[in-house]
């Protein structure tokens, strides 16, 4: 639950979000064209692919009961089909819709090694992976025009592989197909004719298991499994007014000032031991809320639009619940803020932009060590620095005539890597983590030089 509350930051912006339709650029000697309604009911079918990262957390009798996540993280790809209804209300257009979807994934590695109890501390080697998933699923949008913001929830499944090797006892296996749910958002956006793009973001909770034993003398797990999915879609659309044609990119150059919000995931790979060697591998996975503002610059030519962008953003990302060490050292680990200064490039198709995005990255990491036998701590506060990379889709946005033309949104997907660094204990270990970052938001710009007027 948890986790749906902090994914629905991002979720509640995009339901709103991407409020445009056909927008033409003011021109005081020419008359726009004219443009049909366009529709968004009918059967569809498409590709995607994504980058995942799942948090699937297991605490094992035999190590104490340490918390540790597992984060199996990897590219996936498949294909969609569905079925959309458009309705009018006092909103607009309502879309209603059936989508399901099959996925081929590699997530995969980042399990953990830790000490193991005997005379001889024995390591305990967890591994996890998701060889594929699908998904059934309802969708509701808000349509403007070209441009759907939309929730989407249902049933999802997925194949499941999970590995325990305990040095001197041997290894355990489970190779099953767990059932559960899903619930996320997405925009998508008309790219002329029948064609549409979309970017989505998916939750999967595929499920806990209580009490399973295994192993002489009996040994008991409890694991969890959570996936975070974010994703780039192509639909062909067949029905509506397939025949659709975008009128003439609208004009984004000039600056721009917004904010935005949504929430963030990380795998952040840790070591804890002996500097020369031979201690605990594993992940701190934070996950929390983000929010900020962000303010940037645009060039153009033709439909090609070349930008800068910078955003600091605080952030609640947070992992309280990784316990290691035989269940005698648990991590606080939080990602307080961080900002980002971008190039983009983008492409506008009528009054849509689709763009990617990268560049440098910096963020406060702070980390707290808590020996549970003798309740001391200790804490590390570091800024470090590293890259991003992304894609996003901008359009106008108008809220029952609340905004202007001079008001876009954008729904994007940012990955975060801050490097590596490393921190003595007094006890001469050291604890050392390199933070990596999945983000998913939705935000608002202001741009100064009114690009464009809507005509819906």
């Amino acid at each position: 639950m948890k986790r749906i509350l902090l994914a629905s930051a991002a979720l509640i912006g995009t339901a709103v979000t991407a409020q445009a339709a056909d927008l033409a650029v003011k021109a005081p000697y020419y008359k726009a064209p004219i443009v049909a309604v366009y529709n968004w009911s009918g059967f569809y079918f498409g590709v995607n692919a994504g980058v995942g990262i799942g948090r699937d957390r297991i605490l094992h009798s035999y190590t104490n009961n340490d918390s540790i996540y597992r984060s199996p993280q990897g590219a996936f790809g498949g294909a969609q089909i569905g079925w959309n209804w458009q309705t009018d209300s006092l909103l607009g257009p309502i879309v209603y819709g059936l989508e399901a979807d099959f996925q081929g994934s590699g997530l995969t590695g980042g399990g953990a090694n830790v000490a193991g109890p005997g005379p001889v501390l024995n390591a305990v080697q967890y591994n996890n992976s998701l060889d594929w998933f699908g998904t059934v699923r309802g969708r509701v949008g808000l349509a403007t025009g070209p441009v759907l913001s939309y929730f989407t929830g249902g049933f999802a499944y997925g194949n499941v592989k999970s590995s325990i090797t305990e040095a001197g006892v041997g290894t355990f296996t489970s190779d099953r197909t767990a059932t559960g749910w899903t619930i996320g958002s997405g925009v998508e956006a008309s790219l002329g004719g029948n064609w549409t793009g979309k970017i989505e973001y998916l939750y999967l909770n595929l499920g806990n298991r209580y009490g399973t034993t295994f192993g002489t003398p009996a040994q008991l797990a409890n694991t969890e499994l959570r996936d975070n999915l974010f994703r780039v879609g192509l639909n062909y659309r067949i029905g509506g007014n397939s025949a659709y044609t975008p009128v003439a990119a609208a004009n984004w150059t000039g600056w721009y000032l917004g904010g935005n919000v949504g929430s963030g995931t990380g795998r952040d790979r840790t070591y804890l031991g002996a500097p020369a060697g031979g201690g605990e591998q594993f992940s701190l996975n934070p996950d929390g809320v983000n929010g900020g503002g962000q303010i940037g610059y645009n060039w153009q030519a033709a439909n090609w639009v070349y930008g800068l962008e910078a955003d600091i953003q605080a952030s609640s990302q947070r992992d309280q619940k990784t316990v290691v060490a035989l269940g005698t050292v648990a991590y606080d680990h939080k990602l307080p803020w961080f900002g980002t200064v971008r190039g983009r490039l983008g492409y506008s198709v009528g009054s849509t932009l689709f763009y990617a995005t990268g560049g440098y990255a910096y963020g406060g990491v702070k980390n707290t060590l808590t020996d549970l036998t003798s309740g001391a701590s200790v804490s590390f506060s570091n800024t470090q620095s590293g890259w991003t990379a992304g894609a996003g889709i901008e359009t106008p946005f108008k809220l029952l005539g609340l905004f202007g033309p001079n008001w876009t949104s954008k729904t994007e997907y940012l990955y975060v890597d801050l490097g590596r660094k490393t921190d003595v204990l007094p006890n001469g270990n050291i604890t050392s983590t390199g933070v990596t970052e999945h983000i998913f938001r939705t935000g608002l710009n202001y741009h100064f030089n009114t690009p464009v007027v809507a005509k819906y």
